[in-house]
């Protein structure tokens, strides 16, 4: 039997007030990665240029959580104005002592989870502890998931929002203080980002937006907007001037923010600090003084997927939700 999980199921299972629970999950993914435990063939990508979109074809196995998974996921930045969302995904996840599908799930909103999840568990080891003001670049639909996770791995007392459509940054800013009591502003200018000392950036750009020169000492980036070759959130020398972890150095080499760089040859494997894995399994340190940049980038790795996709399967089992096909 085969569970069936639409998306209001996962919704009702894995709310974002469940936010610590996916990070915990992503957290120990990440550190069975960083320790050689996790078996992740590179995401493959099809590409739909007539329409401007891709699809994404991801699958991860973790001994240790006792399931395999495959995403399958879009990403079409014009779905929208059809009343799509730009992201869309459904996971299969399977025994691996058997390899039978026992679950079937929508991963729109795990998606959504699972990213905003890595940006806190970088945050936590990337950050400074004192950290205060939170700067969000791009209000689109993954960005109350990356507020949500940061709130979780800091102390942010302030947050402030940027986006091109002042409608949607106002918009955040008042479900974000009635979510987390959290005082919140729009920017006028991207320039102001220069006061934060977190920056999470989720914008679908190709052409830098952020410069080097609003990026104070001691600042912590989560660059998360940057998920297919050609996309660039940040000047080069951003990068240059951080200290660069990445989720998957292979991924982010042709996928993430320091694609570009990488394939001028600005940036190679030795400006490359660390995986995130590395650090959450203790091979290598975060932060270590108040005033080095860190740059985390993020591209999606298919480990958060299963991380997630196991969380929500074990709670719909638990609480009896979704349906069940014989197959």
């Amino acid at each position: 039997m085969v569970l069936i999980l639409n998306e209001n199921d996962v919704e009702r299972v894995l709310p974002i007030s469940a936010m610590d629970k996916v990070m915990e999950k992503v957290e120990k993914a990440f550190k069975e990665y960083g320790k050689g435990n996790a078996q992740m063939p590179p995401k493959q990508y099809l590409f739909f240029k007539q329409y401007n979109g891709d699809l994404r074809i991801m699958p991860a196995y973790i001994p240790s959580f006792g399931f395999a998974s495959t995403k399958i996921v879009n990403v079409h930045p014009d779905n929208p104005k059809q009343g799509l969302d730009t992201v869309m995904a459904i996971i299969v996840l399977n025994d691996p002592s058997n390899g039978l599908p026992v679950a079937v799930m929508s991963a729109t909103h795990i998606t959504r989870m699972r990213t905003g999840a890595v940006a806190g568990v970088a945050t936590k080891y990337l950050a400074r502890k004192d950290s205060e003001i939170l700067a969000v670049i791009g209000a689109g639909a993954q960005a109350m998931f990356q507020i949500a996770s940061v709130v979780q791995a800091s102390s942010i007392r302030s947050i402030m929002i940027y986006d091109i459509d002042v409608k949607k940054a106002m918009k955040l800013g008042k479900i974000a203080n009635q979510m987390f009591g959290i005082n919140c502003k729009v920017m006028k200018k991207v320039e102001e980002v220069r006061e934060a000392d977190i920056v999470c950036s989720v914008t679908p750009v190709r052409k830098p937006i952020i410069k080097a020169e609003w990026i104070k000492p001691g600042t912590h980036i989560n660059a998360i907007g940057a998920d297919a070759p050609g996309k660039q959130e940040y000047e080069i020398d951003v990068l240059k001037n951080a200290k660069i972890v990445v989720d998957g150095i292979e991924q982010a080499s042709h996928a993430g923010e320091i694609n570009v760089a990488w394939r001028k040859g600005i940036i190679g494997k030795d400006d490359i600090y660390a995986e995130l894995g590395q650090i959450v399994a203790g091979i290598k340190k975060g932060r270590k003084s108040s005033n080095e940049i860190t740059l985390f980038d993020s591209t999606g790795l298919a480990i958060q997927d299963l991380a997630a996709a196991v969380l929500v399967y074990k709670l719909a089992r638990k609480k009896h939700i979704g349906k069940e096909l014989k197959i």
